[in-house]
């Protein structure tokens, strides 16, 4: 049985390329200066859509929609994966995590053949493991990758279940219809991981009843050990494994007491919802967007305008926001590099996930499954083939 779900696996997706495409400019993706979008997708419930600007000197957010054969997920074979990963300390984490999560994420559920929380965890863990592999090699010529690490936030749909992920401070919002009077109300799907909320301040210092100095403030900002904003993150080795706090890791980084537990933790917050047909849209999206709305300010730039262009018009708005906060016109923010860029605003990702109810509560053909895999500033489309696409195709 678990040979022919991995050849339905091969089949629906094709093999695995590493030919990543970049700044692609055609019909499945457009680049306008350092924002990346594609308009409109569709995926195996319904349509999607992406987009990401760039404010620092490499880009630190990676993001990616999977849609075909996940498993055999109950009745279903086919489900829908997105996931954003905000990276922080440079880019290498939130690209090891672009390139292998989903990738364990298939091996797992199609060795439980089923989707669920503890295959989505596995996930998560096989990925902080890879990395910390990289990290061992690197160390004696690169020990500053150390250092390196990303949020992670992942969605799910499959068999009409979706399964939200989150380690960090990214956040996944619900755009639901209130049957009663046609309001479309904002629901938060993700628990966040930042010091500064009062409750994962507590639950750090109950995991580390010994250490009063686990969260402090640091330019009346709320910090793990001084140093960093999240308590969640896949990398972050430096204050994971205390083999990797010490020279040559940069003295910023380094931690004065030492600790034989992690300070951080990889593991997701999950949140389960059976899908229903009130819901319409989840908006997935880096805390550089939430840094200037609100859910329901998301939700309603959503719910009130077309679908198509939908994750391009939230990440314009933000920056027409960040531009305001600097009392300066969108069109000069437009053109201020890379690099500079990040003095004015994050790397912001925005992934849009439409659901079309019927698609949800119906089972796919193996035949029809429209398999895509796009990922953010590039794109690779599967046919039901085993050859990618190419960008010039």
């Amino acid at each position: 049985m678990l040979s022919g779900l991995m050849n339905l696996l091969k089949a629906c997706f094709g093999q695995r390329s590493d030919r990543y495409v970049h700044n692609v400019s055609d019909s499945r993706g457009h680049q306008e200066g350092l924002l990346w979008y594609k308009d409109t997708g569709q995926h195996a419930f319904g349509e999607f859509s992406m987009a990401v600007v760039q404010a620092n000197n490499l880009l630190e957010d990676q993001s990616q929609v999977e849609s075909g054969a996940l498993s055999s997920c109950g009745s279903s074979p086919f489900g829908t994966f997105v996931g954003v990963y905000d990276g922080h300390g440079g880019p290498e984490t939130a690209r090891y995590i672009n390139d292998h999560l989903f990738q364990h994420l298939k091996r797992f559920a199609s060795e439980q053949q089923s989707m669920s929380v503890e295959v989505i965890k596995k996930a998560f863990q096989a990925t902080e493991d890879g990395f910390f592999s990289i990290v061992a090699k690197q160390w004696p010529v690169n020990p500053q990758i150390a250092a390196v690490g990303s949020c992670c936030l992942v969605g799910v749909v499959c068999n009409g279940i979706l399964y939200v992920a989150n380690a960090g401070d990214s956040r996944a919002v619900m755009g639901r219809v209130v049957k009663a009077t046609g309001e479309v109300l904002a629901i938060q799907l993700s628990e966040e991981h930042n010091v500064s909320i009062e409750s994962v301040r507590q639950e750090l210092r109950s995991l580390h009843p010994d250490d009063p100095q686990i969260v402090v403030k640091k330019h009346n900002v709320w910090r793990v050990k001084g140093i960093i904003q999240i308590s969640r993150s896949i990398g972050d080795v430096y204050l994971k494994k205390p083999e990797f706090n010490r020279e040559p890791l940069y003295a910023k980084f380094r931690v004065r007491e030492p600790f034989s537990k992690p300070l951080l933790s990889s593991e997701p917050a999950v949140t389960v919802v059976k899908l229903q047909p009130e819901d319409r849209f989840i908006i997935f999206a880096s805390d550089g967007l939430w840094e200037h709305f609100t859910n329901q300010e998301a939700v309603d730039m959503v719910q009130k305008n077309p679908v198509n262009g939908s994750a391009k018009r939230l990440v314009k708005a933000a920056l027409q926001e960040a531009a305001k906060k600097r009392e300066m016109r969108y069109s000069d923010l437009k053109k201020i590099d890379r690099g500079v860029r990040r003095h004015f605003h994050d790397d912001i990702t925005v992934v849009v996930l439409f659901l079309d109810s019927n698609l949800v509560s119906r089972a796919t053909s193996a035949l029809s499954c429209p398999t895509v895999s796009v990922k953010g500033a590039g794109v690779q489309l599967r046919p039901n083939s085993l050859a990618p696409v190419s960008a010039d195709s």
